[in-house]
């Protein structure tokens, strides 16, 4: 049973004062009723920022494994919070939150807010409703509104050029005209961070014209840019990179690259890419095979689907036909370190 209000006010309070932060306290944020909501917006801001900060990060981790609970209402509460760490940490934290009136707080957000890292978060999170616009669930119109923001920002003289990035990513999944030439710009920038989002945004862009760049920069010096060549090689199902992407797994330096390689195997598929990855099953790095064990699992998987779509056998089909299947996956949780 709910608490009473007046208990949830208390266990409120106990959370902002008391020394030791409680876990089971905490789930008591989780679907709040609406008196308990009104509770909570009013105590909120006397809770001490430290503590606020800590509150926020711990139900972000909650919430990314533990999908029962429903901390949404104190993240939206949040993005209003005076403390941009607050504020960062609950933009992150909304990342599978698809509502469409989540929209324009992200821009206010984008476009106004004083701190650097709340407007890249911002940027990084108007990507998921381009892609819903994409794939027709979201309204036109509303997809319209994050992309021009996206734009402005991208187009700005006066932005941080992390914030930049982070909206040249986002807006990737756009099919709008001039799109490409934002990747290409961001590719042939000097600034390497801006070249490994831009390799991210290759991936992300679905366009086969970036697979001879993607291919080439699997053998960067960067590990960044190794790392998203890796990941735009399985979003691109490029068959070209299967060998690079074995080479990768069996003699990089970095383990998170050679963990995205055997991702990207998975999506490519083939006869090659399955080989490669019952071979890493038996790995002596434990990542490694629990990583190439999950990709066979995805590849099983698609290996199914094509099995039970019935093709005619008058029907004339080759290995290019299987380029059409849309496979596309955000990748929220594929994200390198420093990225």
């Amino acid at each position: 049973m709910r608490l009473m209000s007046n208990t949830f006010k208390q266990t409120l309070e106990e959370l902002g004062s008391e020394p030791k932060l409680s876990s089971s306290k905490l789930y008591t944020l989780s679907r709040m009723s609406q008196e308990d909501l009104a509770t909570f917006k009013e105590l909120w801001p006397s809770i001490p920022v430290q503590r606020r900060q800590t509150i926020i990060q711990e139900l972000m981790e909650t919430s990314e494994i533990n999908f029962e609970v429903d901390f949404n209402p104190v993240f939206l509460t949040a993005l209003g919070d005076e403390d941009a760490e607050v504020r960062t940490t609950a933009i992150k934290s909304l990342w599978e939150y698809e509502e469409p009136h989540l929209i324009a707080p992200l821009i206010h957000l984008l476009k106004t807010d004083e701190t650097a890292a709340v407007r890249e978060a911002a940027a990084s999170a108007l990507g998921k409703f381009i892609y819903l616009k994409e794939i027709e669930e979201l309204d036109w119109d509303e997809g319209n509104l994050a992309e021009e923001a996206l734009l402005q920002t991208i187009h700005s003289a006066n932005e941080d050029s992390d914030v930049q990035r982070r909206a040249v990513e986002a807006i990737a999944y756009s099919s709008r005209e001039g799109i490409t030439e934002i990747i290409e710009a961001a590719y042939y920038n000097d600034d390497e961070k801006v070249q490994v989002s831009a390799v991210f945004a290759m991936g992300r862009n679905a366009d086969k014209r970036w697979i001879p760049l993607v291919l080439e920069e699997l053998d960067n010096s960067n590990s960044e840019i190794r790392f998203e060549a890796a990941r735009a090689s399985g979003e691109l199902e490029a068959k070209g990179a299967v060998n690079k992407l074995i080479f990768i797994i069996d003699e990089d330096p970095d383990l998170e690259v050679q963990e995205m390689a055997i991702w990207a195997l998975g999506r490519i598929g083939g006869d090659t890419a399955r080989q490669a990855l019952e071979a890493c099953l038996d790995s002596d790095v434990e990542a490694l095979a629990m990583a190439a064990e999950e990709s066979l699992d995805e590849l099983n998987i698609f290996d199914d689907d094509l099995i039970m779509y019935d093709f005619d056998e008058d029907d004339e089909y080759d290995e290019d036909d299987f380029d059409d299947f849309d496979l596309y996956s955000t990748n929220g949780n594929n994200g390198h370190n420093g990225h």
